[in-house]
């Protein structure tokens, strides 16, 4: 090593609040409710660049929805909307106790995330396809899957839809548009890419969504979704849950120095927004915008949904060894409930007395299929998934050497 030259040296971003640190969002710059244009859903990528470096938000500090991006849901619509997030707010609430008392032995909940998934899957059809990771639970409750069926699921039941095939909470639905979540993150991004398009290939109408957490952007699939979307048009949405947190590293270390997550979108010439996560309307908005440019065969667009993870990881993990307890509360965009009730509120339609009602109605909801569920069976009580069933659905026809093995297993 010479003298002259000083060594080299790497750079490992760090988050700006650790355990025990004030939390400090001074450089988190957030754009006024109703300032981003809404440019038309043919927009030629490179006239709207800067959308990669904004957000796109409907409600103010008052509760009122301002912008272009606002007036697209009835005040009934939206009443809905809410009751979808306290439904599945609820069901988490519900389920980590469930797990804390050995009845399954795993959950991810969706704790400050709830208007992400709630209000995307109102904007899609009925026949599209969602390619999810496990913390889109609300793309299921807000088309109406059945929650006795989520929680059989969970407790690798008898009556678990996938026959205890699949880690809790990692559900699967094609009637319900819900492919099967991959604990291999970043797989399905590029997988939502290939099936939309087959569909563009078969003549289909259907588009197809893909999901993705910060973190796993660093993933080669990420790249590999956007290089194949982009060439070849898919009509797909592509979306990017910044909730700040990977599994125990923050944002910054799959960001990098980029900037944003939507701005990776850029090399690629794909159109790229960033839109306020726990805004349920500018989801709403930015998510029917995006899929009417996939169904009218303008090609993908790749949306960052800022929002924070108020809980931990998963049941297995303790956020406090490495980010300040205080930080959620200092969440500068707030709690996607409370913003949502508050609107209502200041609509006319909605109060707090109405507001206490719908919990707990919901909660008594949630509680009596429980009650079913659990009657059922649970982790490590009651009736399993037969056996039998691990040998089934691999083959159309089950070749002899797993007929033998069935046979030799009693089954």
């Amino acid at each position: 090593m010479s003298d002259d030259v000083a060594p080299l040296y790497l750079n490992v971003p760090e988050p700006g609040c650790r355990p025990g640190d004030e939390p400090d969002f001074s450089d988190f710059v957030i754009p006024k409710a109703g300032a981003v244009d809404r440019p038309a859903v043919d927009v030629n990528p490179d006239e709207i660049r800067d959308m990669a470096f904004s957000i796109i938000r409907v409600l103010n500090a008052e509760g009122e929805a301002v912008g272009p991006w606002s007036g697209e849901l009835s005040a009934d619509e939206l009443i809905e909307g809410l009751r979808h997030m306290v439904t599945l707010r609820t069901f988490d609430a519900r389920m980590m106790i469930a797990q804390r008392q050995g009845k399954t032995s795993f959950y991810i909940q969706h704790l400050g995330e709830e208007a992400v998934s709630c209000a995307f899957r109102k904007a899609l059809l009925d026949d599209d396809m969602n390619f999810p990771t496990y913390r889109q639970a609300g793309l299921l409750i807000a088309g109406d899957y059945p929650l006795i069926d989520m929680m059989n699921q969970i407790y690798s039941n008898s009556q678990d839809p996938l026959h205890g095939r699949q880690l809790p909470i990692m559900y699967s639905s094609k009637e319900h548009g819900f492919f099967s979540i991959s604990g291999n993150l970043g797989t399905q991004f590029m997988q939502s890419v290939g099936w939309a398009m087959a569909s563009a290939i078969s003549g289909d109408t259907r588009i197809a969504t893909g999901w993705i957490g910060d973190g796993s952007t660093a993933e080669s699939d990420f790249h590999a979704a956007l290089v194949f979307a982009s060439t070849y048009t898919a009509p797909v949405v592509l979306n990017i849950v910044n909730n700040q947190w990977a599994i125990s590293t923050f944002q910054g270390i799959a960001r990098g120095g980029v900037g944003t997550f939507a701005a990776r979108g850029h090399g690629f010439g794909i159109p790229s927004v960033r839109v306020d996560g726990n805004d349920y309307l500018a989801v709403h908005s930015v998510a029917r915008w995006a899929s009417e440019r996939a169904r009218s065969g303008l090609g993908p667009t790749l949306i960052e949904h800022v929002t924070y993870r108020a809980g931990g990881h998963s049941s297995s993990d303790d956020p406090s060894a490495y980010r300040s307890k205080e930080e959620g509360a200092a969440w500068p965009l707030g709690d996607p409930i409370e913003r949502l009730k508050q609107h209502l509120i200041v609509l006319g339609v909605w109060s707090d007395q109405q507001h206490a009602d719908l919990e707990q109605e919901v909660l008594d909801k949630i509680v009596k299929a429980q009650k079913e569920s659990e009657a059922i069976g649970t982790l490590g009580a009651g009736a399993m998934p037969s056996p039998r069933d691990m040998f089934e659905g691999v083959y159309e026809e089950m070749p002899p050497h797993l007929v033998k093995q069935r046979q030799e297993a009693g089954y």
